[in-house]
C-alpha cells in the first residue's frame, strides 16, 4: 500500500501544483507540501482496504505544519481525478479557515468559522413568527394601557 500511495501521491501532486516536495511519512502515509501555497496534503491508508484518508492543513512560518484542517477518505479505485477534485475541495477549505478576519470583526487569530453550523440567511426582508408575537404582545400592552387610561379618567 505505500508504494501505491507514493505513486498516487507523484501523480497527485503534478495535477495539484507545479511545485511541490512528497516525501514518506513515518506511519506509511506521504505527504506533498507545496510550499508557494503555504499548504499540505497527506494521503494515509483508512480503514477500508482500498480507501484512502486525505488531510490538508497549511504551512506556519518557518515551515512547520498546522494540524490538518479537514479530512476526507476516498476510495483508489475513483481515480486521480476524483482523488484531485477532493484534494482541491480540502484546500479551499483549509484556505477560507486561515483568511484573515475584516477588520473590526471578532478577535484576531480566530478562523472565521466556528464548530457550530451557521443559521442560513432568509432570502428577503419577511418577518418571522416569533417577530409576530413580540409585535402583538407590544400591541396588547398599549391598548391596555389606553383602555385603563380611558377608563380612569
Amino acid at each position: 500500500m505505500s508504494v501505491q500511495l507514493r505513486d498516487i501521491a507523484g501523480e497527485l501532486a503534478a495535477v495539484l501544483w507545479r511545485e511541490h516536495t512528497v516525501y514518506r511519512e513515518r506511519s506509511g502515509g506521504v505527504v506533498i507540501r507545496g510550499e508557494h501555497v503555504r499548504r499540505w496534503i497527506s494521503l494515509a491508508p483508512a480503514g477500508g482496504r482500498d480507501e484512502v484518508l486525505v488531510r490538508a492543513g497549511r504551512i506556519l512560518d518557518g515551515g512547520t505544519t498546522a494540524p490538518a484542517r479537514s479530512e476526507a477518505v476516498v476510495p483508489l479505485a475513483a481515480g486521480t481525478g476524483v482523488l484531485a477534485a477532493t484534494c482541491r475541495r480540502l484546500l479551499a477549505e483549509t484556505a477560507a479557515d486561515a483568511a484573515p478576519a475584516a477588520p473590526g470583526r471578532g478577535a484576531p487569530g480566530r478562523s472565521k468559522r466556528s464548530g457550530k453550523g451557521s443559521r442560513p440567511k432568509s432570502r428577503g426582508k419577511h418577518t418571522s413568527f416569533g417577530s409576530w408575537v413580540i409585535l402583538a404582545c407590544v400591541a396588547g400592552v398599549i391598548a391596555l394601557y389606553v383602555y385603563s387610561t380611558a377608563m380612569r379618567g
